[in-house]
């Protein structure tokens, strides 16, 4: 990232304090876009979901999400002008998501960015999309919440960091294979919930005994911060089919039997990523602990992490549901960026992955 120095003559920036910031996000299978004012004041926040388009299996098809990118980036961009009643002559930076997502939808997020910055020549701030998730528990507190420990836990990042400003982020820990909000999309298609799997398993869960199986719970007491959630859900697969060595072919189960699996699978996830959380918040004594992501919407999670933040005790801020789901209104991180005068040059490129912590 270049810094205003570099910048500022080819963006022509100027005292842009009561302007207003068009941010795009098309890191997965939500094409979106929001206008956002300098005090964080969220004008419009279009979101275009997908579900429909990858229910049938079970997870996000990365070519299908790209192609349908492709297809709404440009309504939903519109949608959001609209909405926010901003003309483009009255914005002062467009934001994007360039990190970490799937590459194709990605590209399609930046280009469309890149196309407005050149055009009306003005700043192009890239976002990363977590830390992004964790500057939404930001906005929903409505005051400065950092330093912090920040868990974010989505359809594709299990994530704990250690939070030192709104634009300094260090990780802590990571999956080591699924993402939480992977083994519940899985854990509910073996159940046969349906898609998007996390809300199906936390409605199939209010029916059920959360101690009615007593799944692993996977590196919960690994003095590490990282997680690992594949042979939980090899312990579902083993529960469903009632065999110590699993088959290929899932039995049909009592509804039941089915809630219980559901309510003793998401509690053993739970207890998890409570225990991680508490874990880092005691090794680096941060006072406040800031939750982000699809999975932070789970009513069991928050009720949990309000427990711990209690006992230890520290501030808890959570995202409000609302911006938990992948959305563009969280880019508004980029505003902190700008405040810098950090902003991005028209040559960057997508970073798919993420880096993991240094041992």
């Amino acid at each position: 990232m270049e810094s205003a120095e570099d910048q500022n003559g080819k963006w022509g920036v100027t005292n842009r304090a009561d302007g207003f910031l068009l941010a795009i996000e098309s890191s997965c299978d939500e094409t979106a876009a929001a206008v956002i004012d300098r005090r964080l004041t969220v004008l419009s926040n279009v979101v275009s979901s997908q579900h429909e388009l990858h229910r049938d299996f079970g997870g996000v098809v990365p070519e299908i999400a790209s192609r349908a990118h492709v297809r709404r980036i440009i309504p939903a961009i519109d949608d959001a002008l609209r909405a926010a009643g901003v003309a483009l002559d009255q914005l002062s930076a467009v934001a994007v998501t360039t990190r970490p997502g799937l590459v194709g939808s990605l590209l399609v997020g930046l280009t469309a960015a890149k196309t407005l910055a050149l055009s009306l020549e003005i700043p192009l701030v890239d976002v990363n999309h977590v830390e992004a998730h964790l500057f939404a528990s930001r906005m929903s507190a409505g005051r400065e919440v950092f330093p912090a420990i920040g868990l974010v836990v989505s359809g594709g990042h299990t994530l704990l960091y250690d939070c030192v400003s709104a634009t300094d982020f260090h990780l802590l820990g990571s999956t080591i294979d699924d993402a939480a909000g992977e083994a519940f999309d899985k854990g509910a298609k073996l159940l046969g919930l349906g898609y998007p799997g996390g809300p199906a398993i936390q409605r199939a869960a209010l029916s059920g005994d959360a101690g009615a199986v007593r799944f692993p719970r996977p590196l919960i007491d690994s003095p590490n911060l990282d997680f690992s959630f594949s042979g939980l859900k090899t312990a579902l697969l083993y529960e469903i089919n009632g065999s110590s060595h699993g088959r290929a072919v899932l039995r049909d189960l009592p509804h039941e039997r089915v809630y219980d699996l559901a309510a003793s699978y998401q509690e053993a996830i739970i207890d998890v990523l409570a225990a991680k959380c508490r874990r880092a918040l005691v090794r680096t004594g941060r006072t406040a602990l800031c939750v982000g992501g699809g999975v932070a919407a789970n009513a069991r999670l928050r009720e949990r992490l309000k427990s711990v933040a209690a006992e230890l005790p520290i501030e808890l801020v959570l995202a409000e549901p609302a911006l938990c789901t992948d959305n563009a209104a969280m880019a508004a991180m980029a505003w902190e960026l700008i405040d810098r005068q950090l902003f991005a040059p028209l040559e960057i490129d997508v970073t798919p992955g993420l880096l993991r912590p240094k041992r």
